[in-house]
């Protein structure tokens, strides 16, 4: 049962980081390696309350003159994708629902691996033209247009209407990924995702955003007002080169530390997440893998208890077999081929426990695991190699026995 156990545990914990180190990477590798991202924050006490009275505006966030600064003193910069956003009820007829509307650029799919479901994405022409078409996520075309297809027919945010020309993936908690390619040496199972917590999303084209809305954008929600100029709520960053992406975001830290007096701004570096994510899935592996072999560890003393104790009730039978012939190596053989087969068969059963677990937690935790090929074969060579250490001493102590007083023993 210790054996069993042990190697279970090998097996269900190496699953479970392996399958919450998947989608941390993921998620990271979603943004892009050679991206930098930058988004605005409010500032938390940038104002004291006169200086709120007085001003009506909360003006915060990155800036067009951070966006020129970038673009023309740090080399490799290629491609620049801004957005600004208005969150609000976006109607259809008499359903509505709370969403976020993103004003981008036509290039935004490619930059951020969202792939189109159906339709098209806006156009530079109809960019120049701030003409007022959409591109909505899955979950906005499920919730707004539960019968029809979505395509084609107009939503509406405050007094402005907007026609829907394509529909695009919906990504979790609004971060996009890339469907990276499966790993030749693991079977990798996601179980679907709470679909309330997916986001409901809009794109326009910013001109048009910024035509309709203009630059100050206000909000009347519940009885209260509040105005905010922000150029770009986000603006992600393309840097030719790999290798340049770390001294591109140090340059950029002291582009917006120069610009903004207070931190108003968030940087996010995908490529410095996901170094930092290897580095901890490695941890993970090691504390997971650790505590597995503490289990395995009482298993093989249990092993080792169990033949001694094994030795004692049989010294009889030793004796007889020393009598007739038989030499010390052939005793201790006898001891560790009983050793192997009892740990190989809890090791056996151990990996049928092991391969089980993370499906049953799939199942009703609603938690995504990956099972290596190589795990269940390192358990169960561990576990085979525990039953012969700790095998080696009960039999040598059995081999090592007088043979008279072996016949002698009641």
């Amino acid at each position: 049962m210790g054996i069993v156990f042990g190697v279970a545990s090998v097996i269900a914990m190496l699953a479970i980081g392996e399958g919450a180190s998947y989608e941390a990477q993921q998620q990271i590798k979603n943004l892009g390696s050679q991206n930098i991202i930058l988004t605005s924050e409010k500032p938390t006490n940038t104002k004291t309350a006169g200086e709120q009275e007085r001003s009506l505006v909360l003006e915060y966030g990155i800036t067009y003159r951070d966006l020129d600064q970038i673009r023309a003193t740090i080399p490799g910069v290629e491609i620049a994708v801004p957005g600004r956003r208005i969150k609000d009820f976006l109607w259809h007829q008499s359903l509505s629902v709370d969403a976020t509307l993103l004003g981008t650029v036509p290039w935004y799919p490619e930059m951020r691996n969202r792939r189109l479901l159906k339709g098209r994405f806006f156009t530079q022409i109809e960019m120049k033209g701030r003409d007022p078409v959409c591109v909505i996520n899955e979950e906005l075309a499920r919730k707004l247009f539960p019968l029809s297809s979505p395509v084609g027919k107009e939503i509406r945010l405050q007094r402005n209407y907007f026609r829907v020309v394509g529909i695009i993936e919906t990504k979790a908690s609004g971060a996009d990924s890339d469907q990276l390619g499966g790993k030749g040496d693991a079977t990798v199972k996601k179980p679907s995702g709470d679909e309330s917590e997916l986001p409901m999303e809009a794109m326009i084209p910013l001109s048009t955003l910024i035509d309709r809305f203009g630059e100050v954008l206000f909000k009347y929600r519940s009885g209260s007002f509040e105005a905010e100029k922000v150029d770009f709520h986000e603006v992600t960053i393309k840097i030719g080169d790999a290798d340049q992406v770390v001294p591109a975001a140090e340059a950029i830290r002291h582009i917006l530390k120069r610009n903004h007096e207070d931190v108003d701004y968030k940087m996010t570096v995908p490529l410095e997440l996901l170094r930092r994510a290897e580095r901890t899935k490695q941890i993970f592996n090691i504390v997971l893998g650790s505590i597995a072999a503490i289990s395995l560890l009482v298993g093989g003393i249990g092993i080792m208890n169990i033949m001694l104790a094994t030795v004692t009730e049989r010294t009889r039978e030793i004796g007889i077999r020393r009598a007739m012939g038989a030499k010390q190596r052939d005793i201790v053989m006898q001891f560790l081929i009983e050793t192997i087969l009892l740990s190989g068969a809890g090791g056996l059963i151990g990996v049928v426990v092991g391969m089980a677990v993370p499906l049953i937690i799939e199942r009703f935790a609603n938690m995504m695991t990956i099972t290596q090929i190589w795990a269940p074969t390192l358990a169960f060579s561990i576990s085979v190699l525990t039953g012969v250490i700790f095998g080696i001493y009960p039999a040598i102590r059995a081999a090592g026995m007088n043979p008279v007083d072996a016949l002698r023993h009641e």
